[in-house]
């Protein structure tokens, strides 16, 4: 088995390369390199491209570390010189995991919440310091929010009620989402204190830059991806956080203008739509016509409008909801839709699995996207994109739910040329074939069902 060192050992001999043999930081890494591979030692494990304090042969991120500690115990005034460490950890933090990894192990997470601590006790907010920590503390806990514990959960909703501090809020809430991505713990620990009572009060209609960052943090607090934790809480939380804030994301809609707080907004609620009931209070609180608008206002903008048509396919799990939906006149918009968009894979992919939702056993609803003659505009959706399994499939999923019960719209589809389309999209993806194969089989065409498995009873059946 190979020996190993630990990153200690390795900076020391560095250390001793740069102030007893007067070497320049690269030639001392160099040269320890040479001696402990030598000696026959895996130094996998090591940073490497630790940057040198030429004079003391320390690795900067020690050093720094140590002087902010030292400031804080001391009770250090000299705000500059603080103001030039942070931007020195912010840049090494910036560099690679390895590089906030031991960062955390010298200490620097609990040195920047000290150091935040301190700032809010301050008689005048030093606003720019606290910039400076927050985007220290972000570079730190990028991929590495294992580092987040009580303390800094309690700083953190101190800054958020700082409301009229948009650069501070908008850092901390920059933080607060890094803590939640691959985290269930930290993630239920937030829940669990009066985090949502004080994220409320940033649900404004004058500040988007804000807004964005809070739906993202509600969007986080309800994600499910930490493979450490057999069973998340990711459904509560969005039950809880839907119970607080849904009505108030709904009612900001026609509040704003900007296509990307708006698509931030419906991919919100979108998340936040986990229940049926959920759907419902959407629909009774104007949400859809908020959505209709939005959409026609904005038709040319495809990363909104494909939020909000999958929210559209969320609430359309409420059979009423589904209902409004087409009765309200969704049909044209989504005809539109996809003819200002059918270059656009993501539109159009999201525009198929909207209309097999809607369409799913309601003849009714069939009838209502029939009638704009969107059929045409679907098989040339189609034809366009040969090679994109998935919306090659939506497409077939959307229109066999549209054929199945109004077998009279087959001829209009066949003299499209759809049959076809189908039949070389079955050859080009073989894994989607049962799809494509149910489409055809709706549409009365030819098509050669295989039996996937037959088997012998071990006892007949009477008659």
């Amino acid at each position: 088995m190979a020996k190993i060192i630990s990153q200690e050992t390795f900076d020391d001999v560095v250390q001793e390369n740069v102030v007893d043999f007067s070497m320049s930081p690269s030639e001392a890494k160099e040269e320890t390199i040479k001696q402990f591979e030598a000696q026959g030692i895996n130094l996998a494990n090591i940073i490497k491209d630790l940057a040198i304090n030429a004079e003391t042969g320390k690795p900067v991120i020690n050093e720094t570390v140590d002087k902010l500690t030292t400031h804080i115990n001391q009770g250090g005034k000299d705000e500059q010189q603080l103001l030039e460490l942070l931007a020195v950890l912010d840049l090494e933090c910036q560099k690679s995991l390895a590089h906030r990894v031991l960062a955390g192990k010298n200490g620097a997470h609990n040195v920047l919440t000290k150091l935040l601590d301190q700032a809010l006790s301050a008689d005048t907010l030093p606003t720019t310091l606290m910039c400076k920590c927050l985007q220290a503390v972000n570079s730190l806990t990028h991929k590495q929010p294992d580092i987040f514990d009580g303390e800094a959960l309690a700083v953190v909703l101190k800054l958020l009620a700082l409301k009229e501090q948009q650069d501070i809020v908008c850092l901390t809430l920059q933080w607060l989402q890094k803590t939640c991505i691959m985290h269930e713990m930290n993630r239920q620990k937030i829940l669990s204190t009066n985090a949502l009572k004080v994220l409320k009060p940033l649900l404004t209609r004058d500040n988007p830059r804000v807004l964005r960052e809070l739906t993202a943090v509600l969007r986080f607090l309800v994600l499910d991806d930490d493979i450490r934790v057999e069973f998340g809480c990711a459904h509560e939380h969005a039950r809880q956080i839907a119970s607080e804030m849904l009505l108030d994301l709904v009612e900001l809609l026609p509040a704003y203008e900007d296509a990307n707080v708006l698509a931030d907004l419906l991919l919100t609620i979108g998340t936040l739509a986990v229940r049926q009931e959920l759907c419902l209070v959407i629909d009774e609180a104007g949400g859809l016509k908020h959505i209709f608008h939005i959409m026609s206002e904005n038709l040319k903008a495809d990363r909104l409008n494909c939020e909000a048509l999958k929210l559209l396919r969320a609430l359309a799990g409420h059979d009423a909801v589904k209902a409004h939906i087409v009765q309200q006149g969704v049909a044209p918009i989504i005809k539109e839709l996809l003819d200002t968009h059918q270059s656009n894979e993501n539109v159009v992919t999201a525009a198929f699995a909207c209309i097999t939702t809607l369409t799913l056993r309601v003849k009714e609803n069939s009838a209502a996207f029939f009638d704009t003659g969107i059929a045409e505009v679907m098989v040339e959706a189609l034809r366009m994109h040969p090679k994109h399994k998935i919306l090659q499939r939506n497409g077939a999923w959307a229109i066999r739910n549209m054929v199945s019960r109004s077998r009279n719209q087959c001829e209009t589809w066949l003299s499209y040329g759809v049959e076809d389309l189908l039949n070389a999209a079955m050859v080009e993806h073989p894994s989607v074939a049962q799809d494509i194969k149910a489409a055809l089989r709706d549409l009365g065409c030819n098509v050669q069902l295989r039996e996937e498995w037959t088997g012998t009873a071990e006892k007949k059946i009477a008659a």
